[in-house]
């Protein structure tokens, strides 16, 4: 297949909804990453995208949408909680868990009775849903397990030959995947951390919002991912990972004395200084919405500077930070050491 790259302009935009409409997967940017988008309708369409990124099929999708008509054409019911929600925080990168009708295609749900749904706010995606007149099941733009991208030259890495078209929208804005909160169930649990957080939630609803286990551990045996993201290695280059927990003189000393060919330090801004060892900065230690930008781009880099063994220094785990350690933790599958 031969992939094509072309600008977000108004031909481009055509292209895409018009391959769309066609059945075809096509990958668009959005402010989180940029998404792998097909007809959520079409479980023909839907079978491309687990295609074109070799993931499992019991992984569901998230469905974007551009408005709440078409989210009331998905999902039943919609309880008050979610319409909070959503008037909070749509269009933005939150993504929402609830019961579904049976309208979109059963692929798109991996098996369960529930539909994730989003309405993004990039004026491109927007504009492509709104012209395609189509819910589009979209994950992550890249091969399955691999960190999620947030430029169009790491789709067009991941993807060509694979897809059709690649919709070139610039950097994304947030740079981790949306917030995922399940409203299936009687009370409100945060699947996936993202930049809406908890704490946010809780003040709109007023109510504690739960964290899943599996944000901070690996699944159990035999335990159903109810939401994208909670597999066990994930978002993870071609170098091993270890995250270190520790302050930033404890970082420094440990790496320099693990110091030998092919390691290098995945760290704040303000750890660079007095490393022996290649250095790949995600954002600086308090700026959280810094780290959550960079953190995909940091993991390709670290693969194309060819490192073999990657002390990561850990961030924190409130707010958009949670949703840091989240992916990092996935891109370590899960290896941690306490200095």
């Amino acid at each position: 297949m031969n992939t094509k790259l072309v600008q977000s302009d108004e031909k481009g935009i055509q292209q895409a909804v018009e391959l769309l409409q066609q059945g075809e997967v096509v990958a668009i940017p959005t402010e989180t990453v940029y998404g792998l988008a097909a007809n959520a309708l079409d479980g023909k369409a839907v079978e491309k995208i687990f295609a074109a990124k070799g993931r499992p099929q019991d992984n569901p999708l998230i469905v974007h949408i551009d408005s709440m008509e078409m989210w009331k054409t998905l999902v039943d019911p919609l309880p008050p909680e979610a319409v909070q929600l959503a008037q909070a925080f749509w269009p933005g990168p939150l993504t929402i868990i609830l019961r579904h009708k049976g309208t979109a295609a059963p692929e798109v749900c991996g098996g369960l009775d529930t539909i994730a749904v989003r309405m993004p706010s990039h004026p491109i995606a927007k504009e492509i849903i709104a012209k395609s007149g189509l819910p589009l099941a979209a994950p992550s733009a890249n091969l399955s397990g691999s960190p999620s991208p947030t430029e169009a030259k790491y789709v067009w890495q991941d993807m060509q030959g694979r897809i059709p078209l690649v919709v070139d929208g610039g950097s994304c804005q947030v740079g981790v995947e949306s917030t995922v909160v399940s409203l299936a169930e009687e009370s409100l649990v945060l699947l996936r951390p993202g930049y809406i957080t908890k704490e946010q939630m809780e003040q709109i609803l007023g109510k504690p919002v739960k964290v899943a286990g599996a944000v901070t551990r690996m699944l159990e045996q035999g335990e159903t991912a109810l939401s994208p993201g909670m597999k066990y290695k994930h978002y993870a280059p071609n170098a091993e990972i270890t995250i270190l927990k520790g302050d930033a003189d404890q970082y420094r000393n440990y790496i320099n004395q693990h110091k030998e060919e092919g390691v290098a330090a995945l760290c704040f801004e303000e750890d660079c200084r007095d490393l022996s060892v290649p250095v790949v900065v995600y954002g600086k230690e308090k700026d959280f919405d810094s780290q959550a930008r960079e953190l995909f781009s940091a993991l390709r880099h670290l693969d194309e500077m060819g490192a073999k063994k990657v002390y990561a220094r850990c961030p924190e785990v409130h707010g958009v930070a949670l949703a840091v350690y989240n992916r990092l933790l996935r891109a370590a599958a899960f290896r941690v050491v306490e200095l």
